[in-house]
Formats: structure tokens, sequence, C-alpha cells
């Protein structure tokens, strides 16, 4: 464990211009420094850096941080790793401290299991190079499928001896059998324990950040009943479906070219890195699943998957396609000549050749299958009519209104369809998956966020007490908000508003009370939030308040450069961009009005000035959205309640209403707004 006080000289260290400038060309553009972002492709430069404030900020792709964030986000390496590259960039020394008794308990059993698959890394490679058996089968077995040594050193490729070497060799090297078998490196029969991967070449698999999480191993015998992959097992470490073979070595190269390649094993990815193309990752050999999608769009919105000729691969892995698209990513799809899969085509082409290949051979997605779809069905009516709705399935998931719109007229040349036909399905579509989620969200629910002047009044009229201030379950970051719901795009504008406000000035002196002590705006707002017993739901936001509540009372404590440079890099990241974004303002609150119907713009102070106004403005604002989105979720419950002729859960709700009406029309009042 890095000591705090080592952290806080690293920070004190880092100067943020001289760590980024190792990376990126940045040139003066008045107090700031601007350059070509290192996240995203872009030809005029949007990267924006801060000395003054110590922080970065892209209005490109959006990513912020302070120089710790920089180093995580371009190394994608861990937090502790990036105090390490920093600290050996200063010359700081780190003395890690000795753990307590609780913090060595604390220790979880994923650490000893990383060091075990560490180990057993070494152990392959070592035996892949420095033993007779392993040159004379392991190394063998590369080089004739053509793998240089540079490429299989790259990979760390490896190599298991034919017996159960390994069990003996970790227990000579002390580790304990429960994480042999917890790692699937070794297991367990009546007989005890024996090697998974002996007699098998070694291919580690690894995390994002470049640690060994689990492997595969290719056996080189033919044996019946014997599967020609093994992979570890699922474990506390490991998840098939959650990795992208690849992935660490590829991740700046397809953040820099703004696109990946897809394929499906591992000896494709190696054998493209070797022609020159690095930008490639593999599912592993299985169809593609939501948390891969997730994983890789963190790096690029563009995707293009290589197939090989073999028809049935292709259409099984249709299915999954989807998911990207729903995602937003924008997908390609290129045919590789008959007999060839990536792995045998980029062994006969350079760099140069294979993307002149892709380039002149890609499809978009949707149009390959279409065309694809439509040569199973020729000739028959009623294939022809599923391969429209296929189609308008995938059509009807893309988050783009443009691009869809674009497909389906693209779709209707291609099907000889109608577009005002295909946009009729694509809508029923849609309106069936609405009506899915709504019935999910309205179903009838309990709140528990009840404010105590309403549940005393609503005891009073003997009312169950509606829950007045509910719980945000879709406040978000905005780079995750669905932008598809607008009143919780706007509950999410107003918490995010309050965090501003906190971040920037929580520790400033909001007034001053007449025997002498004083009440800051860190204060206030937790106060008002207490009590009207407002949570926030989302886990980055409820930890600022904690963190807040936690700190706001220590000697010396500045808002702004505690979060800014908090230990937590999500916490950090976030408070970043709430430094470098203007809060999003009510448009009244900005105008005077001149009249009912007229609004002017005026001239408003500064931020510091105008805080005593502005910070109650931005609860009642908050509070109103509350309220609207409660009064939202009691109609739909009132609609639900009326089409199942529920009576008894009618009245309930209508009993409700009234309070809840008469709060909106309060903070109404306060703001200064007409009731709708």
């Amino acid at each position: 464990m890095i000591p705090r006080e080592t952290i806080d000289r690293i920070y004190a260290s880092a100067h943020i211009e001289d760590v980024i400038s190792d990376y990126v060309t940045l040139r003066k553009r008045g107090a700031n420094l601007i350059g070509l972002c290192p996240f995203h492709d872009e030809k005029t430069g949007s990267f924006t850096v801060s000395p003054a404030k110590g922080i970065y900020k892209c209005f490109g792709c959006g990513k912020a941080g302070n120089a710790v964030n920089f180093i995580m986000e371009y190394e994608q390496c861990s937090y502790t790793d990036a105090l390490r590259t920093l600290a050996k960039k200063y010359n700081i020394e780190i003395q890690e401290r000795e753990l307590t008794d609780e913090e060595k308990q604390a220790q979880t059993e994923r650490e000893s299991m990383f060091m075990l698959n560490e180990w057993a890394n070494n152990w392959f490679r070592h035996n892949l190079w420095e033993t007779e058996e392993g040159r004379n089968i392991g190394l063998k077995y590369f080089l004739e499928r053509g793998i240089r040594e540079d490429i299989i050193k790259k990979f760390c490729l490896g190599y298991s001896p034919d017996r159960n070497a390994l069990y003996s060799a970790a227990h000579s090297a002390k580790f304990d059998d429960k994480y042999l078998e917890n790692t699937g490196l070794c297991g367990k029969s009546e007989r005890g324990y024996y090697d998974r991967f002996k007699g098998r070449v070694m291919f580690p698999i690894y995390t994002v950040s470049g640690k060994v999480v689990a492997f595969a191993g290719r056996i080189l015998k033919k044996q019946e009943h014997v599967g020609k992959y093994v992979n570890s097992p699922d474990s506390l470490l490991y998840s098939k479906q959650k990795e992208l073979y690849g992935l660490s070595l590829a991740k700046q190269t397809i953040a820099k070219k703004g696109c990946c390649y897809l394929v499906e094993g591992q000896m494709d990815v190696i054998s493209m890195h070797q022609a020159g193309i690095e930008n490639v990752v593999s599912s592993g050999g299985t169809a593609l699943t939501k948390y891969q999608i997730r994983l890789l769009h963190r790096f690029t919105e563009n995707v293009t998957i290589l197939y090989d000729g073999d028809a049935a691969g292709i259409h099984a892995a249709l299915r999954g396609i989807d998911m990207l698209l729903e995602q937003g990513i924008n997908i390609k799809v290129v045919l590789l000549p008959d007999g060839e899969d990536p792995d045998s085509f980029a062994r006969k082409q350079n760099a140069t050749d294979f993307i002149q290949f892709i380039q002149d051979h890609q499809q978009d997605f949707i149009r390959f299958k279409t065309n694809l779809l439509l040569k199973d069905a020729e000739g028959d009516p009623v294939k022809r009519s599923e391969v429209v709705r296929n189609i308008m399935e995938s059509v009807a998931v893309i988050p783009d209104r443009i691009t869809q719109q674009i497909y389906i007229k693209d779709c209707s040349r291609l099907l000889d369809i109608s577009e005002e036909t295909l946009l009729s399905e694509v809508k029923r579509l849609q309106n069936i998956a609405a009506e899915q989620e709504q019935k999910r969200r309205s179903q009838p629910t309990t709140g528990q966020n009840v404010s105590k002047t309403d549940e005393v009044q609503a005891n009073e009229q003997n009312v169950t007490a509606p829950s007045v201030y509910p719980d945000s379950r879709n406040d978000s970051p905005a780079d995750t908000l669905s932008t598809s719901d607008i009143e919780d795009k706007k509950l999410n504008e107003n918490i995010q508003n309050i965090l501003q406000v906190l971040v920037r000035y929580g520790d400033r002196t909001l007034y001053t009370n007449e025997d002498g002590t004083t009440c800051s705006l860190g204060q206030y707002i937790l106060t008002d939030l207490d009590n009207d017993q407002i949570v926030f739901q989302h886990p980055l936001y409820r930890k600022i308040i904690e963190e807040l509540r936690l700190h706001l009372n220590e000697e010396g404590f500045c808002a702004e450069t505690f979060f800014k440079y908090h230990i937590d890099p999500e916490i950090s990241a976030l408070a970043v961009n709430l430094i470098s974004e203007k809060y999003t303002r009510s448009k009244i609150y900005g105008k005077k009005s001149i009249s009912e119907n007229v609004n002017v713009e005026v001239e408003l102070p500064s931020d510091e000035d105008e805080l005593t106004d502005l910070v109650p403005h931005l609860l009642y604002e908050l509070k109103l959205a509350l309220i609207n989105r409660q009064i939202d979720s009691l109609r739909m419950q009132l609609q639900h309640a009326q089409e199942n002729n529920d009576e008894e859960t009618m009245l309930q709700l209508l009993r409700q209403q009234p309070a809840l009406e008469q709060i909106k029309r309060m903070l109404c009042l306060a703001l200064g707004r007409r009731i709708k």
C-alpha cells in the first residue's frame, strides 16, 4: 500500500503539462495548452490542458481528469500502477508500508490467484524456451505455423509438459492447492490433483490492464474425446464472457486508429499482429456477449468483423451482432477468400495489403445481412417476409435516428419494399419494446424516501404517505445517461448541478449567523438533502456526498482540491468534469420577465457572488424534478391499475395525488414558475 503522504508528493510533483507532453504535442493557447486528443482520432485539436487547474479535458470525446487519470486512461492501468509510473518519472521513492494484521486478513483470494497465474505464465514460457521437450514440441509447432520468435515472445506463449509437472513445480514454489484448483490450472479427481493443460501450447489471457487472468491451451497430439482447445474455467478472476483476447496489446492502437478488427481465435490475432495490424481482438471462439461489447465500446465505436467463408459460422455469429448495433457501434463486415481465415490470410499479407483488402471488401453490416439472408429466401415469399422482419429487428435497435433512416432507405431499395412499410415495421417493433419497458417500470412500488413533514400530514389524513422524493434509479453520469427519457435526463442535470457547486464551493461560507457561527455551502446542502431524505442512488454520486460529509469539517479542507486529486480515480475524473463544465441552469433563472409571455436575457453575476441565491434555487429545481417524476410514476401506476380493474389500488393512488400536486405548486411558487 502506498502511503498517503507519498501519494500527495506524487500529485504535487506531477505537473500536468509535463506529464501529458510525453504523449501529446501541446501548443500554447492563452492560459491553456491544446493538442490532438490521444483517446480519439481528430484533425482539429480539442484536447485542452489547464496547468493552473492541473486538469485536462477533451471537448471532442469528453475524457477529463488529472495527471494520474491521464496515465490510467492512456496506459489502461490501475490507479496504483499510474502512481508508480509518475513516481518513477519524478524520482520519488515509494516505500510501501507493511500491512496491518487486519489489512493482511482483508487481502483477497484474487491477489493470491493473480500471483499464481503470473508464476504459471513464466513457468510455461520457461518450458517453451528452456527445455528440450518445449523446444522440440511447443516451439516447433509455433514456428511451423509461421509465427516468428519475436511475436511468440510478444504474446508470452508457452508450453505445458505432457505430465503433471505444473502441480509439482507449484508445490515446490509453496502455492496452495486451493488456489491451483480455483484458478483452473489444476483439476481434482478421486486420484488427486492433475494438470489441466498438460501436453498443450499455452496462450495467456490478460485483463485490459495486463494481468494474467486465465489460459487457453491447444493440444498437439490427436486424442479421442479431447477438445482441441481447453480454457481456464470461470473463476473469481475470470469469466470467458467478459474478456477479449489481445485487448491489452491492442487498446492503444484501437483508440488511435478509431476502429477495431474482431476475429474468432487467438491465432487470428497473433498472425494479424505479425502482419503489422495491431488493432485486433478475439471473442475467444464464442459469440459476442454484452460484457465484451461494453468493454470494446470503451475504446471505439467502429468495429470491422472478419469472417471466413463458413456460412454456418456466419449465420451463428449474426445472432450477437444486434447487441453491437444497440450500443451505437458502427459495424462493417469483411468476407475473406474461400478457404482462408484471418490467421492463414494474414500470414500471406503485409499490413498495407491486408488493410487495402479490408477497405476494398468491407460492407456495412445491415447491407451484408440483407444480401446474405435474401439468398437463403430466394423464391420463397414466407421466408422473404421473415427476412424483412429479421432485418428490421436489427434496424430498430439502432439508437441514432438519422442512421436508422438511412438504413430504411437502403433496405427499401434492396428488399423492393416501400420506405413507409419498413418504417411502420420499425415503429411497431420499437413500440413493442417500449411497452415491455413501460410495463417493467410501471409496476407498483413502495417508496422509501418520505419527508417527515409529509408523513405527519399523511397520518393525520389517514392516507399512506407518498414517496415525495424518490430514489433516482437512473441518475447516472452524462456519458451513460439514456437520452430517450427526457425527465430522467433533466433529473440527472439537476443532480449534477448540486454536485458541481459542492465540488467547486463546498467549503465556502454561505452565510454567517447572528451569533457569529458560519454555515458552509456543503453543510447547507447536506442538511437540506437530509431533511427531505433525498438520497442519490448512483454509486459515484453517493460516494461524493459521503466523502464530503466525512471530510467537510476537517481543518484546511478545500473541496475542489480534495475531489480533483481524490484517491478514487472515478471520483477525481467526475470532479474534473464538474469543474470544467458550467452547470445547466434553468432558462427562467437566466432571464428577467417583463410580461407574462416575454423574457429578456439579463447579465448574471459571477458564481461566487450569487451562491446565496443560486444554491436554494438549485435545490428547488432538484425537488421539482423529483416531484414531477413521482407524479408521472403515479399516473402510470393508475393506468396499470385501471387496465387490471384494481379499484383498491386506484383509490390508494388517488389519495396520494393531492399531496404531490400541493408540493409541486409550492415549489413552482418558490421558483417563480407557472404551474403546468
